[in-house]
């Protein structure tokens, strides 16, 4: 089996397919971590890779066995999941930023996962993700006097994103922070979808006689920045990387005397 340690440089992270970043070989096996109904696991195996998709929600994985059933599925928390073997490849697509308990223990188990020299690809919602969205959202509920709502995400800078993979065993290979507006598509309601969608759990926590209200104050704030001529648009950002886990073996040298 190669070792892709020198990989990704050919590859631009942004706007190129994921799949084409991760560069599934025939025969690796491969985890789609966070694979919720299994598109992008579908993608990898179509490259020849051998891919099993990793969800915590038991609906997501009946969907993906569903919908790919010649493919491997399992309901797994990304904190602490195990596998009996090493893999090639993890790649995760909009879904690291949803794993908000502890972003280190979701990495450490991806690094106790791969062979040494495997990589690690992504794709999540990075610093100034769905920013006007969000504000829109803290002024509404401040407004109606419901204080901070809580919010489900995880949205970390390039530095910090490669400072956490560097700390557990990785080289980072490529890392982009790149604005990406998109059509929104959750429904005809713009914002007030989007939340629906989104943050239902902070919705749940909203008296229900003051959602409507609630969610139409939201797109009459958000809509100065996002809405168009031909509709509504998310102000997502998004962070893209690639990473290989080092040799075993390979530990950080001892800081030596200040020069």
């Amino acid at each position: 089996m190669t070792t892709y340690d020198s990989a990704f440089g050919y590859v631009s992270a942004h706007g190129a397919p994921l799949v084409d970043l991760l560069d599934p070989q025939p025969g690796e096996k491969i985890i789609d971590l966070g694979c919720g109904t299994g598109a992008f696991s579908a993608e990898i195996a179509e490259r020849g890779a051998e891919v099993l998709g990793i969800d915590g929600s038991p609906e997501m994985i009946a969907q993906a066995t569903a919908l790919h059933p010649g493919l491997s599925f399992t309901v797994g928390d990304a904190h602490d999941f195990t596998t009996s073997e090493s893999f090639d490849a993890v790649a995760s697509n909009a879904a690291l930023h949803w794993m908000t308990r502890d972003p280190d223990a979701v990495i450490a188990r991806v690094h106790e996962t791969l062979r040494p020299g495997g990589r690690f690809v992504g794709e999540l919602g990075g610093a100034g993700n769905c920013a006007e969205l969000i504000v829109a959202m803290q002024t509404a509920w401040r407004v109606f006097g419901l204080g901070e709502p809580e919010l489900p995400w995880y949205f970390p800078s390039p530095a910090e994103y490669a400072s956490r993979l560097e700390a557990a065993g990785f080289t980072v290979r490529l890392l982009e922070h790149a604005d990406r507006p998109s059509r929104m598509v959750e429904g005809p309601d713009g914002a007030a979808d989007w939340v629906r969608v989104y943050a239902p759990r902070a919705l749940a926590d909203v008296p229900p006689e003051l959602v409507e209200p609630l969610l139409s104050r939201i797109n009459d704030l958000a809509a100065p920045a996002l809405r168009r001529e031909s509709g509504w648009v998310a102000d997502y950002v998004r962070l893209r990387f690639a990473a290989v886990r080092k040799p075993d073996g390979s530990t950080p040298m001892p800081e030596g005397p200040n020069l």
